[in-house]
Parts: C-alpha cells; structure tokens; sequence
C-alpha cells in the first residue's frame, strides 16, 4: 500500500522534508525576537528543554500514527480507534485538520509573497532599477496578489510531481541550500560593528527571568509550534516512512535539525538588530520591548540594508532568498494535507488534486487580501493560537489512550526489533498520555488570556 501512494526513499529526504515542514518564517524572524524579549538565553535553555519533552514526543505520536496506517489524517485515526464512535471523532479531527492547514497556507502564501518580492526589489536594485525596487516594497493589491499567485503556483508545482519526485528531491535540494545561506549571512553579519551587543542580548540569560509563567508558556508555545504539529502534516509525513525506519531516531533527527535552525537564526536576527541600532535604526517599540515580526523583517531589517550601500543590497537579497525557501518546504507540507486525503478518500488524480484545491486556497488568499484589515489577523489566531493546540491535543488522546499500546509497539518493532526495551518505550507512553495533554492545554489556556 506504501509504495503505491509513493514513500520516501531514504531517511535523508525524509528529515530534510520534515525538517523542512518544520522549519518556517516563525522559526527565523519570531523565535529570535522571542528569546530576546523573554531573558535572552534563559529562554533558549528553556526552550531546547521543552522542545524536547513536549514537541519530540507531540511529533512522534504523528509519525507513529501515520506510519502505521500509510494513509491521511483522516483515514489514520479512524484505523486506530476500537469502535464506530471513536473512529468518527478522529476522522472528524483529521477533516478539521486539513481545514486548519489549508487556512494556514492561505495566510502563509500572502506572506511569503512579500519575501518574495522583497528578495525581488533587491535583485532590481542590485542592476539599477530603483522604480521596480519601489513598487515591489510598496503594500499594494496587485503586487500582493500577483506574488501570492506566483508563491502558490511553486508550491503546486512541487506536489504535482508525488512525493518522491516533487516533495523529497525538491527538500533535499531546498534545506541544504537554507542552511548554508543562513550561515553566510550570520558569518557576514557578525563581523559588524554593533552585532557583539546582539549576540550578548541572545546569549547571557536572565536567570531571574527563567521560571516565570510568562517565560515557560512562550517557550512551549515555540517548541509546540516549531515543529509543526497539530494539523496532520507531519502525519501524512509519517505514512510516507518505509516500514523498516527506526522512528524514535528519524524523529529526534527532525527535532534536532529544526531547532538547530532556529537557535542559529538566533545569530543572525538578534546581531542584526542590534547592527541596525549602531547605524541609526529604531528597533525598540515605545514600550522598550524589541520590534518583532512583520515590522522587524519588512521595516526594520530592510532600513538597515539600506545603510549598508552594495553590501546591503546582496545581504538583502541573500536574506528574502532564504525567508522565501523557509517558507516553500513548509508550504509544501501543508498543501499535502488536503491533496493525500482527496486522492486517497476520493481517488481523484494527484495532478487534479493539487491544481484544484491550490486554486481554492489561493482564491481564500484572495479574499483575505480584500479584506486585510479584518480577515489577516483573524486567520492567523484563529488556526495558530486555538485549532493547532487542540489538534495537537486530539493527536496525543488517540496515540496516548485510544489506540492500542500492543498495536503501537508492534508497529515501533518493526523498525527496531528491540524497541520494547528501549529507553523511548520506557517513557513515551506514558508521557504521551498524560504529560503532553496537560502541556498543550497550559498553551491553550494562556492563549485565551
């Protein structure tokens, strides 16, 4: 059945297509900014601590589940579950799912449009085309409507072409690439005047600072949201696993490149703010805190090119390349969602599928950008700050107390023989069960505050 729907075919592509799914705009403009506003490395320390106790085994209740039905969200819960009314809960689930996941997309095409056409106006400074710069920086209507197009049309491209030859080749070539553009950037920069303050603000904890309720939420919700999870792409990642795949190691494998990533884009943002401040740029809000996110990569950072002459001009063009990759290997994962579950539940032609329901999501892109001001920070809270944490919750009942443990071992075994005496057995069980609902729920809560 595996090999028929299409599967990785080595443990490379999938860490790199998984890792990719995982590693996204949030990992390199919204952690960095983060740490800075919550004690600097206090919070990395925590940070790394609860990416690993509550995101590996969040992700590995995914890849499990997902592995062990070598089908969609939908199609795997209702395989797991003993009885008729448990099963129409999680298929319920796995549709909300790719609901969430395809709203998700539907603001992250709109945003990565504007990397796009940033990485754009740096190419058209770059050969003297100050007037195409202006217009591909300018917040208008058709320019985020032709890039978001533009984004969507890469991204469908990829996931025409199946998993092995669209997915797998296209996030092998993608990741490597990120990672050494991420590299250069943070050698060049940390040669700057300026970047040591950054670095010092990044990497000296405020230990007074390091069990504070406020401190500990935002790091779970970092961990929690870094990789991805809550909304079935790491599931449908999973069942494309061959069955011979140790899981507990390819899932630590994704977690470690993930966050790797993310604590190196530490480097980069934090030393570059600060760089920004030396050269006469704002990077403080009224309140004192750090300008994050949006107004930190469109406004802050590009002011700070800007004063850099030509270097600026290639750092620029260097930096909306590698936020336009970050955001294609996770786009692609998320498209997926809804593709794997019409073709399998619907037999419907991949190439159908994907051109259909991109076109879909495109068209709600095209709505949100009607409707901006109303619709942009809707989507967002409504999918990333209250359905992902209860997806993600959902994910931990089934694997923690629906499905069967006999089942889940067997399924563990068949990568690993041994699996039943491992350390991974000897705890995840059990922390799945009970530890991972109640993190998630601490998330949840905070959120509604």
């Amino acid at each position: 059945m595996a090999s028929a729907r299409g599967q990785f075919s080595s443990r490379f592509g999938f860490v790199m297509a998984a890792a990719g799914s995982a590693v996204g705009l949030g990992n390199i403009w919204g952690f960095p900014t983060q740490a800075a506003g919550n004690g600097g490395a206090a919070f990395l320390l925590v940070y790394l601590f609860l990416a690993f106790t509550l995101a590996y085994p969040a992700l590995m209740a995914e890849l499990i589940i997902g592995r062990h039905a070598h089908a969609n969200a939908v199609s795997a819960l209702r395989l797991v579950s003993p009885n008729r009314a448990l099963a129409n809960i999680g298929a319920t689930t796995g549709l909300i799912g790719l609901v969430v996941a395809s709203l998700i997309l539907s603001f992250y095409a709109i945003v990565a449009g504007w990397m796009m056409a940033h990485g754009l106006a740096s190419l058209a400074d770059l050969v003297g085309l100050a007037g195409v710069a202006d217009w591909l920086t300018t917040h208008a209507l058709p320019r985020n409507l032709i890039f978001m197009g533009l984004f969507m049309v890469c991204t469908i491209g990829i996931i025409s072409e199946g998993v092995k030859s669209g997915i797998e080749r296209w996030s092998a070539r993608l990741m490597p690439v990120l990672l050494i553009t991420l590299v250069l950037l943070v050698l060049y920069v940390l040669t700057l005047e300026g970047a040591m303050e950054g670095l010092k603000v990044y990497l000296l904890p405020d230990f007074s600072r390091a069990l504070s309720p406020s401190l500990i939420i935002a790091a779970l919700g970092s961990a929690f949201f870094s990789l991805s999870l809550g909304v079935g792409t790491m599931l449908i990642y999973g069942s494309y696993i061959a069955d011979d795949e140790n899981l507990p190691v390819v899932g630590g494998l994704v977690t470690l490149v993930d966050i790797s990533i993310a604590v190196i884009a530490g480097f980069l943002v934090l030393p570059a703010m600060y760089v920004a401040l030396h050269n006469g740029v704002e990077i403080f809000t009224q309140s004192g805190a750090l300008i994050s996110e949006d107004t930190l990569i469109f406004t802050v950072l590009p002011a700070f090119f800007e004063t850099m002459g030509l270097a600026g001009i290639i750092v620029s063009l260097l930096f909306f390349f590698l936020m336009s990759i970050a955001a294609l290997t996770s786009s692609i994962s998320m498209l997926e969602v809804p593709v794997a579950y019409t073709i399998e539940n619907h037999g419907v032609d991949r190439k159908l599928a994907v051109w259909v329901i991109g076109g879909g999501i495109a068209l709600i892109s095209t709505v949100i950008l009607l409707n901006f001001e109303t619709l942009f920070g809707f989507v967002i809270s409504l999918t990333t700050r209250y359905s992902q944490p209860l997806l993600g919750f959902m994910f931990c009942i089934y694997a923690g107390w629906v499905w069967r443990r006999d089942e889940i071992l067997q399924e563990l075994k068949k990568g690993n023989p041994d699996a039943g005496d491992g350390l991974f057995w000897k705890i995840w069980p059990w922390y799945v069960k009970l530890v991972c609902p109640l993190i998630i729920l601490a998330i949840f809560s905070q959120s509604l505050g």
